[in-house]
C-alpha cells in the first residue's frame, strides 16, 4: 500500500493499484427463501457431501485432483529434486494444468491444441486443434477428455485418439474487462485484464459436464449428447472452476458474486457478496476455484479475502484478509488446514480451516497464481518468476526448487538477482499499452501458472516458456 502510494511502478503490481480508497466492501448472503427450510440441517448435509464423494474414482482426471477441488493427492511428493525427467515441447504457453487416467497426461496449450502425453516417456500420443488458447485444465471420465478453448467451445475428444465426439458452443469468451482498470490510462478507455489468464476448468458428475464461461453463464452439459441441460446467468465473465459436492456446486464469478446453484436443475441456492470496487475494478471479483470439504466452502477473491462459507446457507464463517494483495489461487484443503498464497505480497500462507487463525506464512520471491497441490508431507506450488517450490507441510520451509531455463535466461532483466519481478524497469508508464507490454514481459520468463499434478513420486507441471515437466 505503501509503496504503490509513492511511485508509478507499484500502481501497476496486480492488485495494488492505486486501491484504497477505491475499495468500498459490501458483503453479505441471500438465501432463498424456499432453500432456508432444505437446508436447515447442516449435519445431514455434511454427512451428504461425503457420501456422494466417496463413489468417485480417487483418479487425478480433474482440476484439482477431485470433483471437491481439495488439492490434495494420494501418495508421496519427492522431498529432493533428483533430476528432469523429460520435458515435453509445445508451440506457445501452458497455463493449463495435466490431468492424468491410465498413464496418460492431458492438459491445454494456448497453441491452441489439446495434447496427450505418455506420463512415463513424455512422448506426444496425439494433439487435436482447437481455433483457440486452450487455456483450461482437461477432465477425463469414461474414456473422454472435456477441455474450454478460447474459441468459445467444449470439445469432447477420445482418450485414446483425440477424435472428436462432440463440440459445444458457448455466447463466447472474453476477459474481464472494465474503464480505467488497475489505474491504468486513459481511464476512459475499456481495458482488458492481463492477469485473467484461466479459463474454468470443467468438472464432471452424474452424466454432465458444469463449467464458466466468459459470456457470464455457468453450463451444464450432457456427457452423451453435448446438448445443453440448463445455463445459469451470472453478471460477469465466469472463469473461476465450479466445485461440485453433494449435488451442489459452487463457483464465483466476477460480478463479486459466490454462488451456489442445484446440479440437476441449475436453480440458485444460495449467493455470496464479496468486495466491491466501482472505482479501479482492482478489488472485485472471484478468480480463484473453490474447495468443499468437510461441508465448507474455501475461496479466494480479488477482494484479497480468503473466505469459508458454509456448504448449505452460504453463511460466511471465516475471513482471512490479505491486505490488498489478491488470492487467485485455489486453496488445498487437509488435515485441518487451508493452503493458499498471495499474489503481488508474494506470501505463502497456512490457516486453520475450522477458525482461519494463521498457523504460519513464508515470505516468497514473486506472485502466485498457481495452486498448491500437497501430497504426503510437501506442498508444491508454481511461482510467476519461472520457480517450481516444494515446501515442508508443517514448517512451510522451501525444500527444494526447480527453475525454468526462461527463467535462468531472465531476458530483458525482468527478474532482479533475488528472482523478485524489476519493477521500475518494467512498469516505468501506466499509460495506454505500456503496463500490458510489461505484463507480457512478465508473463513470458517461464511463469508457473499451472497447478502441480503428483502421481507415482513425479511432478507434473506447465509452463509459459511452453513445455510441459516431469521432475522426480
Amino acid at each position: 500500500m505503501k509503496r504503490k502510494l509513492m511511485s508509478l511502478v507499484a500502481a501497476f503490481y496486480p492488485c495494488r493499484f492505486h486501491c484504497v480508497s477505491a475499495v468500498i466492501r459490501f458483503r453479505g448472503t441471500t438465501v432463498r427463501q424456499a432453500d432456508r427450510y432444505s437446508f436447515r440441517r447442516t449435519t445431514f448435509i455434511t454427512i451428504a457431501i461425503s457420501l456422494s464423494l466417496a463413489g468417485f474414482c480417487q483418479a487425478q482426471s480433474m482440476f484439482r485432483g477431485d470433483p471437491a477441488h481439495s488439492g490434495a493427492y494420494s501418495g508421496p511428493a519427492p522431498r529432493q529434486f533428483h533430476r528432469v525427467k523429460w520435458k515435453f515441447p509445445t508451440g506457445d504457453r501452458i497455463v493449463s494444468s495435466p490431468v492424468i487416467q491410465n498413464k496418460t497426461l492431458y492438459f491445454g496449450g494456448d497453441d491452441g491444441n489439446i495434447y496427450a502425453v505418455d506420463a512415463e516417456t513424455g512422448h506426444q500420443i496425439w494433439k487435436r486443434a482447437t481455433k483457440g488458447p486452450v487455456s483450461s485444465t482437461p477432465a477425463v471420465a469414461d474414456g473422454i477428455v472435456y477441455a474450454i478453448s478460447y474459441d468459445g467451445k467444449l470439445y469432447a475428444v477420445n482418450a485414446d485418439t483425440g477424435a472428436i465426439k462432440w463440440k459445444f458452443a458457448t455466447g463466447g469468451e472474453r476477459r474481464f474487462e472494465a474503464k480505467g482498470l488497475h489505474g491504468m490510462e486513459p481511464k476512459t478507455q475499456t481495458i482488458a485484464d492481463p492477469f485473467d489468464v484461466f479459463l474454468s476448468s470443467p468438472v464432471v458428475a452424474h452424466g454432465a459436464i458444469y463449467f464458466g464461461s466468459g459470456d457470464g453463464n455457468v453450463y451444464a452439459v450432457d456427457v452423451t449428447t453435448g446438448e445443453q441441460r440448463w445455463k445459469f446467468k451470472t453478471g460477469d465473465v465466469v472463469h473461476s472452476s465450479p466445485a461440485y459436492a453433494g449435488g451442489v456446486l459452487y463457483f464465483g464469478s466476477w460480478d463479486s458474486y459466490f454462488y451456489a446453484v442445484d446440479a440437476e436443475t441449475g436453480k440458485e441456492k444460495w449467493r455470496f457478496h464479496g468486495g466491491e470496487d466501482a472505482l479501479i475494478h482492482n478489488q472485485v471479483g472471484f478468480q480463484s476455484s473453490p474447495a468443499v470439504v468437510d461441508g465448507v466452502v474455501y475461496t479466494g477473491c480479488r477482494d484479497s479475502n480468503l473466505y469459508a462459507l458454509d456448504a448449505a446457507t452460504g453463511k460466511e464463517k471465516w475471513r482471512f484478509f490479505n491486505e490488498l494483495s489478491w488470492v487467485i489461487t485455489s486453496p488445498a484443503v487437509t488435515q485441518g488446514k487451508v493452503f493458499f498464497a498471495a499474489s503481488d505480497s508474494s506470501l505463502y500462507h497456512v490457516v486453520e480451516a475450522a477458525t482461519g487463525k494463521p498457523v504460519l506464512r513464508q515470505q516468497g520471491r514473486a506472485y502466485m497464481f498457481s495452486s498448491p497441490a500437497v501430497a504426503g508431507d510437501v506442498v508444491l506450488i508454481g511461482v510467476l518468476n519461472g520457480t517450481l517450490e516444494a515446501r515442508d507441510l508443517k514448517s512451510g520451509e522451501v525444500l527444494w526448487d526447480f527453475r525454468t531455463e526462461a527463467s535462468k535466461r531472465n531476458k530483458g532483466w525482468v527478474l532482479t538477482a533475488d528472482r523478485k519481478f524489476n519493477a521500475p524497469l518494467l512498469f516505468y508508464s501506466n499509460w495506454r499499452e505500456a503496463p500490458i507490454v510489461a505484463t507480457d514481459r512478465q508473463i513470458g520468463i517461464g511463469a508457473l501458472f499451472s497447478s502441480p499434478l503428483i502421481t507415482n513420486g513425479v511432478v507434473y507441471f506447465g509452463s509459459t516458456d511452453g513445455f510441459l515437466y516431469a521432475l522426480e
